[in-house]
């Protein structure tokens, strides 16, 4: 887990989290690889993991307050692949980003050489327990701000 700030104590922290993740049997393309879809369930894991490590703005957090952030857009470039019983290490960096939105970037290694495989990110739009996009953020995501990152403004 990685805890960084920016240089100007008026912008927001970059706030990072990194797990591991085995490559398993079903993940393996024809080719041998790790299939491409896959790296979106390391994204999720990700995510998971950094909500667990960041405590407020995951998805126990969310259905908790019955307010939920379904993904709106995912980008992912391939760089090397990943094979059976390699380790993928997911670093998954929360970007601040102002709105009723949670916006990552990902960072994908192979954990025995460090190779880059993958990068991307994903933006996620909150809705409420109607399903109907909200324009403000909700309170426990705000209250997240508030502890983790020094922001002017909580989105």
């Amino acid at each position: 887990m990685k805890h960084t700030s920016s240089q100007h104590d008026n912008q927001p922290k970059t706030v990072e989290d990194v797990c591991r993740i085995p490559v398993k049997f079903s993940e393996i393309d024809s080719m041998q690889r790790v299939w491409h879809g896959s790296y979106v369930t390391y994204f999720e894991d990700g995510r998971e993991s950094f909500g667990r490590h960041y405590p407020g703005i995951g998805y126990a957090d969310m259905q908790r307050a019955v307010i939920y952030a379904p993904i709106y857009e995912i980008r992912v470039k391939y760089y090397a692949p990943l094979l059976l019983n390699d380790v993928a290490v997911v670093h998954t960096r929360y970007v601040y980003k102002p709105g009723a939105r949670l916006d990552y970037e990902y960072e994908v290694y192979r954990e025995s050489d460090n190779q880059l495989c993958a990068a991307g990110h994903t933006v996620q739009l909150f809705i409420d327990p109607q399903g109907q996009l909200m324009l403000d953020s909700p309170d426990y995501y705000k209250d997240w701000q508030s502890r983790f990152l020094k922001c002017e403004e909580n989105g």
